[in-house]
């Protein structure tokens, strides 16, 4: 009896610690990550909303991307990210059951099916010198070989077949010095009409046979004065240009064979203040837009190419291309954001004095204005006209109108992420009343039976439900407080739409966002560009009553000298707190480790000319700064020229009176061989890297010292061949070098050669050791190595009593200038994958063991054990070097399907990894962003400093009770045992 309790004891033990084990179930789902799908911002769109089957619209986005999107509710039914040099440049619907995609500049043609998005056939059409791209799909649904799709790129017509993707014909403008400005073919005709100018001065019409690609007729017509490449179809017949000085606009006709022109003159539209006049490419149905700095002019060209204005509007607005209500009846939708409020007018082309449609629809001041509209025509019930409006707005959201009410809104500037920065949450204030605890008590039980009944494998379907509920409403995750393991916080995301989004880190949440008016096209800057995002302000002594802030940097412009600008931004409520526009140009942002009496973070800002800027701009500040000014360096990387400068600042500007403003002085500076080597690749440590212990134990109890320096710079380069493509070097003709400089002294420390090898390089840097991947063109294959740096003068002197008497020179001070006693350990191995991004594990206190978090080729993110990239791994450990945890060597690197942090999901064009340290020392924060976005918790040595957030504490008190009445009973026996022992 006592043997068969030990053993029921023994499994209920078991049982009540299995949870322990590092496994993710299906009910597990959803706990500790989340990942949402994105598609970006739209600029083009197709419905499809025919009777027979689901109401959709197919669109196309800036990121690449081609979706189809249901009309009920924003979900996506399927979408494909095309690659980052695979730009769509037109879509529409053939057949009624093909989605056409041309991309790549005109390059690619492609036919995808409707419903589940699979690919029918591709084909590459070539082309001879870059020209305007334009796709025209015809409106037919009779289903042969002779309905033909043409698409027009690299100075060529082609003709391709619509079932199959076979190209019938393709003739080449380009020979005849023709740039091509619009492809027509008029439904009523059997012909196809290609229009253009030579030399500017030369207008040129051919008419096609679309059969056969035969020249049926050509008609030239000169105009000596010049034509821009700004032209629009106004009808198949009339064709709207400007000339070479944008002050007179030009409608052609075509009519008999024949070309006629009839000039207007801009001033006759607008005023004298118009500013540069450009035509939207609008399709209008005979009428036109002009786009001035002030406003939006619609035109209407009559009988004999007679130009009419029609309206001058001056807000901000956009315009739809016509839709066809019937034969002889076509509709266009205007839309402006003003006030908070969304207007929304569709008027039919024949009589612009009547109102189709007028709808005024609240919306978010912090959508910004509208960029894209696209409408869809319906009949109701009572045979009158009903529209759809799809909105696309400045921020990148997406939105669908119907009936005066938004019927769904996607966020899509969330897929396109530049920075990630993090924030912690308020602390908790309020109390707890006594009711809620006895609620919380109860609910506590309850779910506990619930765990024992699901680990004895008794719960029944509802139970497993109720269980999965109760773990999502318990685990308290989208709580707005902190928590004591510190995986609540804030990820504050900075958008190429100029918009700054807070998500929550339990369930992705946005808790606030905020369109940054620093970030919007102004007088004071033409083209914001947002660049990175900073912590600013993290209050530690008055948590409970300051806001943190997070600093935005971006600039006005694409050129590094152009002028920078800042914004800050309460990290609580999404407020802008103050802006600076414009300012000095920004290249460089370097935090230093120094804060003012308000906790506000230093920051210099070093710009084109490399003067350094300080921030905040206070008295208190400035001190601080001038205290410090003897321990700040800097470095600058020229990759163009191939030089490295290292720098210290001299003292305040000697050309300007901003005291704040610092001149800097060359220390140093290494100049790479052009024609040797280019720079492709540079990398620093985190600035908030913890690092537990410079010793590293070793085999045999020995101990080796880890150099740490986080002034160490890990530099690629390749010989200029080897810097493409790969594939575009031999391996004589390519070879990367690798070096690592110390950026006080300009010291090369560390230098190495892999010959054959080639870009991209990615690399991480942490601690004492830096791991990069790149192409090894002998073996046609990745490669992914490791150095590691160690302290010499560290190594020899290991006598304790000097530690302790403070003798030992460990103890001692430490200068860069010295020259440091250094050697490099490093090894190589083959990798499967190509790689996007890589990044490295960061806990609280560094103790835990490191991961190398890999963005792979297929948008998923790998884990890989740092151990993998040991450089002392041999063939034959030894017994000591096994009982340190060596691995033994092979010449790969292993992929473990269970390692994806991802699990079976895609981060679709994945770009970036920031990893975040929890409270907890035994676990990471992960979120990755591209298209879409993934978080999750990462625990890279298990959890070996808490217990699992559904670990069955009622089954551990049933393990315990159990115990002592078995411990009980048992001695009951032992004692009658005994007894009866005696009576013998």
């Amino acid at each position: 009896m006592a043997a068969i309790g030990t053993r029921v004891l023994s499994v209920l033990l078991f049982l009540s610690l299995s949870n322990l084990a590092s496994s993710l179930y299906e009910d597990q789902v959803g706990l500790m990550d989340w990942h949402q799908k994105y598609i970006g911002k739209v600029k083009h769109a197709v419905f499809h909303t025919q009777k027979a089957g689901r109401k959709r619209v197919v669109v196309s986005t800036e990121q690449n991307v081609i979706a189809s999107l249901d009309l009920r509710h924003g979900d996506i039914y399927w979408r494909h990210v095309l690659g980052a040099d695979d730009a769509i440049d037109g879509i529409d619907i053939a057949l009624g059951k093909y989605v056409i995609t041309l991309s790549s500049g005109g390059s690619i043609l492609r036919a995808w099916n409707l419903p589940d998005g699979q690919l029918v056939w591709e084909s590459i059409l070539k082309g001879s010198n870059p020209s305007k791209i334009m796709l025209i799909v015809p409106t037919s649904f009779r289903v042969d070989r002779e309905n033909l799709i043409f698409a027009f790129a690299g100075g060529c017509l082609h003709a391709v077949s619509s079932i199959d993707g076979e190209i019938i014909w393709r003739k080449d403008f380009a020979a005849k010095s023709l740039e091509v400005q619009q492809v027509i073919q008029a439904p009523a005709e059997e012909t196809v009409r290609v229009l253009g100018y030579v030399e500017s001065s030369q207008f040129h019409a051919y008419e096609i046979n679309p059969r056969k690609g035969d020249e049926i007729k050509h008609v030239n017509v000169d105009f000596p004065g010049g034509l821009s490449a700004d032209t629009v179809l106004v009808s198949d017949d009339v064709l709207v240009a400007l000339d070479a000085t944008r002050s007179v606009l030009l409608t052609i006709l075509f009519q008999d064979g024949e070309i006629n022109f009839r000039k207007t003159q801009i001033l006759s539209l607008v005023d004298d203040s118009h500013g540069v006049v450009e035509i939207l490419p609008c399709k209008l149905a005979d009428m036109f837009a002009l786009k001035t700095n002030k406003f939006l002019v619609l035109a209407k060209v009559m009988d004999g190419g007679v130009v009419e204005l029609v309206e001058k509007i001056k807000e901000a607005a956009a315009l739809s291309d016509a839709v066809s209500l019937s034969e002889s009846q076509q509709a266009i939708a205007l839309a402006r954001h003003e006030n908070q409020k969304l207007h929304i007018i569709i008027k039919p082309v024949h009589d612009w004095n009547i109102d189709l449609l007028k709808e005024t629809i609240k919306i978010d001041n912090q959508r910004g204005l509208v960029h894209k509209v696209f409408i869809n025509n319906y009949v109701r019930t009572d045979r009158s006209y009903g529209f759809r409006a799809l909105i696309v707005m400045e921020d990148h959201s997406l939105l669908l109108i119907q009936q005066g009410e938004i019927v769904w809104c996607r966020e899509d500037g969330l897929a396109s992420v530049i920075d990630v920065t993090t924030s912690e949450l308020p602390v908790e204030k309020d109390g707890v009343s006594v009711s809620k605890v006895e609620q919380s008590l109860f609910e506590w039980l309850k779910g506990h039976i619930l765990k024992l009944k699901g680990t004895l494998m008794l719960a029944s379907p509802e139970d497993v439900a109720a269980i999965q509920n109760m773990r999502l409403k318990s685990s308290e995750k989208s709580k707005m407080t902190r928590d004591h393991n510190g995986f609540r916080k804030l990820l504050i995301v900075l958008t190429g739409s100029g918009k700054v989004f807070a998500l929550h880190t339990g369930d992705g949440r946005i808790v606030w966002s905020l369109l940054v008016q620093s970030l919007r096209k102004s007088e004071k800057c033409d083209y914001p560009t947002g660049l990175r995002i900073y912590p600013w302000q993290v209050p530690h002594h008055h948590a409970m009553d300051e806001n943190p802030s997070v600093l935005v940097v971006g600039r006005c412009g694409p050129s590094d000298d152009a002028p920078g600008l800042l914004s800050f931004i309460d990290a609580y409520k999404g407020e802008e707190l103050d802006s600076l526009v414009p300012i000095h140009s920004i290249v460089q942002v370097i935090p230093l480790p120094f804060t003012d009496s308000t906790e506000q973070r230093l920051h210099l800002l070093v710009d084109a000319n490399q003067r350094a800027h300080l921030y905040p701009r206070s008295p208190k500040a400035l001190t601080i700064f001038r205290s410090e000014i003897s321990n700040i360096y800097w470095y600058s990387v020229e990759a163009d020229n191939g030089i490295i400068r290292g720098h210290v600042s001299k003292g305040s500007c000697s050309h300007d009176e901003d005291e704040y403003c610092f001149d800097p002085k060359d220390l140093w500076s290494v100049v790479l061989p052009a024609e040797s080597e280019k720079i492709v690749a540079s990398e620093t440590h985190k600035i908030n890297e913890v690092v537990h212990t410079q010793a590293k134990a070793i085999a045999d109890q020995d101990v080796m010292y880890k150099y740490i320096s986080k002034n160490l710079l890990f530099l690629a380069t390749t010989a200029p061949k080897g810097s493409g493509e790969i594939g575009s070097a031999t391996p004589e003709e390519s070879w990367l070098v690798v070096y690592l400089i110390d950026t006080i002294t300009g010291r090369i420390l560390h230098r190495m050669t892999h010959q054959g090898s080639q870009a991209p390089v990615h690399a991480v840097f942490s601690e004492n050791w830096v791991v990069y991947h790149y192409f090894n063109l002998r073996a046609h294959r990745y490669e992914m190595s490791v150095v590691e740096i160690y302290d010499q003068s560290r190594a020899d002197n290991k006598d304790v009593l000097k530690l302790v008497v403070g003798k030992h020179n460990l103890t001692s001070p430490v200068s860069l200038y010295s020259r440091p006693e250094v050697t490099a350990k490093s090894q190589s191995y083959f990798f499967t994958h190509s790689v996007k991004a890589i990044t490295v594990t960061s806990t609280a206190k560094g103790i835990t063991s490191k991961q190398l978090l890999i963005g792979t080729i297929g948008d998923q993110v790998l884990a890989l054990d740092k151990r993998y990239l040991d450089p002392r791994r041999t063939v034959n450990p030894t017994q000591a070097e096994k009982e340190e945890g060596m691995i033994p060597l092979t010449d790969s690197l292993p992929i473990i399907p269970q390692s994806y942090v991802t699990h079976a999901l895609k981060v679709e064009g994945l770009r970036g990894i920031v990893t975040v340290p929890a409270k907890l020392e035994s676990t990471t924060l992960v979120f990755t962003y591209g298209v879409d976005l993934f978080f999750t918790r990462l625990a890279p040595s298990r959890t070996y400093d808490s217990l699992t957030e559904d670990f069955s504490y009622a089954l551990l008190l049933i393990t315990i009770a159990a115990l002592i009445v078995a411990i009980f009973v048992t001695w009951i026996w032992s004692e009658r045992k005994d007894l009866q022992e005696k009576w013998r």
